[in-house]
């Protein structure tokens, strides 16, 4: 059986997450006391105590998410000495992914997750946009409806076969949606969320999220990561860096990165951390062909 592991991104967080996980292991407590002095506050109250509406705020969900995914991975029984064949994280779970799989440090990798939050925040304050889910038209649909919306409005997430989340200016992604629908969609759904995320108007994003790449140290990973960028597998660390580098302001290929990691011999996917979305995700890009489980 050829694993594969992946990681969960921004969504996935609940009331409680992890606190089953600190209870249990030292090691895990450990790294809580590690994170909640490098974030300044104390984030495991927030998760473990705090409500929906607390773990929505950006400083605290994708640390949050970060947390349980990679101390999951570094502390669960069920994983001890399990060395996967390759790894993928679905945007902010890319930096789960390269962190649990040794690319980058634990305490880097937080680092890098809370300028991440705190510089996409900001973008979204002076950039307003917004985000939509296109379900029931093939990729390249969507790609054209976007491109002819006028605007600012790209394909941001392909997340499955005819699942497909836009992205850019308000107005531009409502005239997208009408679009979309007029091509034969079965929904165009708004989503709540803050701002215009992996397409261009997250800009000033990447380049603040940038000078905190670059001061960080990377390493080869003992696997290799399947990029949200590329959705190919990459190794080197000057890659990885560069990848990331370009992620906030790029698609999320995940469909292809699926794909890619079948064709490259994954026959069993474990999604770790919070939630379950990936497992669905996975089970309608591979048609059946793989096994998946979760460990949350």
């Amino acid at each position: 059986m050829t694993k594969a592991f992946v990681f969960p991104g921004q969504g996935a967080q609940f009331p409680g997450m992890a606190k089953d996980l600190y209870d249990s292991s030292e090691e895990a407590r450990v790294l809580f006391a590690e994170a909640d002095g490098i974030l300044g506050f104390s984030i495991k109250d927030i998760m473990f105590n705090g409500t929906e509406e607390d773990l929505r705020q950006t400083k605290v969900t994708q640390p949050a998410i970060f947390l349980h995914s990679v101390i999951l991975a570094k502390c669960s029984p069920l994983l001890q000495g399990v060395v996967p064949a390759m790894a993928a994280g679905h945007s902010l779970g890319e930096f789960s992914a390269l962190t649990a799989v040794g690319a980058i440090s634990f305490a880097d990798g937080l680092r890098l997750v809370a300028a991440r939050a705190m510089a996409m925040q900001e973008c979204c304050e002076s950039t307003p946009g917004t985000m939509a889910a296109v379900i029931g038209l093939p990729d390249e649909e969507v790609e054209r409806v976007c491109a002819e919306a006028g605007g600012t409005v790209v394909a941001a997430n392909f997340n499955c076969p005819g699942q497909v989340v836009i992205s850019g200016e308000k107005e531009a992604v409502e005239r997208a949606c009408v679009k979309a629908t007029e091509a034969g969609a079965k929904r165009a759904l708004p989503l709540a969320v803050g701002g215009a995320f992996h397409s261009p108007l997250m800009e000033a994003a990447r380049q603040k999220l940038a000078a905190a790449i670059e001061k960080t140290a990377f390493s080869a990973p003992v696997c290799p990561v399947y990029q949200n960028v590329t959705a190919r597998a990459e190794t080197d660390p000057a890659a990885i860096k560069k990848n990331l580098l370009a992620q906030l302001t790029s698609p999320v290929r995940w469909t292809s990165s699926v794909q890619a990691m079948i064709a490259d011999g994954a026959s069993h996917f474990v999604e770790i951390g919070p939630g379950s979305v990936l497992q669905g995700l996975v089970k309608r890009i591979s048609g059946g062909s793989v096994t998946f489980e979760g460990i949350s």
